[in-house]
């Protein structure tokens, strides 16, 4: 499983330790990726994905995971998610 947000694409980016004495050392940044099920109100259902907490922020400021993948572009998008997006596309017009 990939180190990777499914929603933003957020992934692991790497720089320095930095000593009092200026010694550099590498070290590694991770994204705070969780396991979550987001309600989806247009597949009726539950979307469980793979998605940093930065994302979550985001997901509830723009009105639920509906809204923010059908605003989201493709390319950020893991497949998984571009599934759910064109599934919610589908049902979008029924309602």
């Amino acid at each position: 499983m990939s180190r990777r947000c499914e929603l933003t694409g957020k992934g692991v980016m790497t720089g320095h330790h930095v000593s009092h004495a200026n010694n550099k050392t590498k070290r590694v940044f991770r994204p705070n990726l969780q396991t979550v099920s987001l309600a989806s109100e247009a597949l009726g259902q539950p979307v469980r994905l793979r998605i940093s907490m930065n994302a979550l922020r985001s997901v509830d400021r723009s009105g639920g995971i509906d809204a923010f993948l059908l605003k989201a572009r493709d390319s950020a998008l893991s497949d998984r998610a571009l599934r759910f997006k064109r599934l919610i596309q589908k049902k979008q017009p029924a309602a």
